[in-house]
Parts: structure tokens; sequence; C-alpha cells
């Protein structure tokens, strides 16, 4: 298996490229619009050719390159059931298995930073692999508080789906604002401030009471990915 993880400086998002060697096949997780040539050299430089690109729900501080890359390289796009983009190939649902080359990803939803937000599990190389979204964030979790999002959802997909796997599954989440890039389950559990609650009442005053401003680009970033990352 071939991973790479991608930074955007600007809106400090990671973005994922999973390869499956044998097929050549690949897929890209959370890509942004501003990277998407950097993305299409890469593959062009390990050889991969791009099948799907994935949304883990509709950002609000930057714009998406599945529209571009779908244009690009014929790929598939897809996002959530819930997401209101209706430009994507096609929708996924909690259970679904995204499949490249040999590699299954398996998809969670984990609702509660937004109404969309899905996680995805892939097992590979005897390793175990979470990709996060803005679900868990490494020492955080993703804000609560636009875009239908709610706190006690948040927390049952944290402590009712994220933390029950394995302590040693890698975690790689969709943002970092310190410059951190993996970690895993058992060292949130001990160390992420914002998991040290003990039922969904306390995680909601928690969260409730961050008082964060909104994204820069959220009036921007919200419609466009609505559009496959169309700003027209």
């Amino acid at each position: 298996m071939i991973l790479r993880q991608l930074f955007d400086s600007e809106s400090s998002a990671y973005t994922y490229l999973i390869g499956d060697e044998s097929s050549g096949e690949a897929a890209l997780i959370d890509p942004v619009i501003d990277k998407a040539d950097e993305y299409l050299m890469l593959l062009e430089q390990l050889g991969l050719k791009l099948i799907v690109a994935v949304d883990s729900h509709t950002h609000a501080d930057h714009i998406t390159a599945l529209g571009v890359l779908r244009e690009h390289t014929d790929c598939q796009t897809m996002i959530g059931q819930q997401a209101l983009a209706e430009c994507v190939t096609s929708k996924f649902s909690a259970g679904d298995h995204i499949i490249v080359g040999e590699l299954s990803l398996e998809v969670l939803y984990t609702p509660g930073h937004t109404d969309d937000s899905y996680s995805f599990y892939l097992s590979s190389d005897g390793r175990s692999m979470l990709f996060t979204g803005d679900t868990l964030l490494i020492r955080g979790t993703g804000r609560t508080d636009f875009q239908s999002g709610d706190p006690r959802q948040q927390y049952d997909s944290l402590f009712g789906s994220l933390l029950t796997f394995a302590g040693d599954t890698l975690v790689y989440p969709g943002h970092d604002y310190k410059g951190w890039s993996v970690s895993t389950i058992d060292e949130e559990r001990a160390h992420n401030p914002r998991l040290q609650v003990t039922n969904s009442d306390a995680y909601a005053e928690l969260m409730g009471g961050l008082m964060l401003p909104n994204p820069k680009l959220m009036d921007v970033a919200v419609p466009a990915n609505q559009k496959c990352g169309n700003t027209q």
C-alpha cells in the first residue's frame, strides 16, 4: 500500500493519497482545489490512476477539488448521503466499502462536526488506520457550532465508534494546527483534553463554551463545495 499525507498550509487541512500497488489504483480523501495540480503530478510520478476522490464532509474552510479531479482523471467522486451536493458521482453511507484495487475503505458515519461527517477505516500491511476527517483531531475534536453540528452526536461518534477501535489504530485527522501528523487511539484516549469527560452533557457544555470565530472562507466554501468546488 502507498500512503501519502499532503498538507494545505492555508487551511491547515490534510489530504490523503491511498494507492494499491498491485492494481495501480488510487483514492484521494479530502482534496483541496488549490493543490489539484500537485496531486495530479504526484499520481503521475507514482504511476497511479485516480479512481475515486471523496470528501469526509462538506468543508467550510477550503474548496474541494472533487470537480476538478473528475474533469482531469474521470475518477468517481463521492460524499456522504446527508450532504447537499448533487454533483458527485455517488453518495456513501455507514457500512459501505470504497474499493481501491485490493484495498477496502470501510465507511463510518460520525456526525457531530456536521450532519454529513464520515470517517474511514482501513486495514493493510498489518496496520489499522482511521481517517477521521474533522471528527477526531490530534488532541482536539471538530467544532460543533455550525452546519447542523451537534456536540451530543459527536460524543456518540467519538465514544461509541472511533474510540472503540484498538488502541494501536493510527489516527489520521483532517486538520492539524500544531504540525502534528498522526496519533493513535490510545494516545487520544489518554491525552486529548476534549475526551476527558464522563458523559455527553459534559461534552456539550465543553464544546458550547469554545466561542470560536467562523472560518474565514465559510460563506464561499460551503456553497462552492455543494457544487463540487465550482465557485461560479
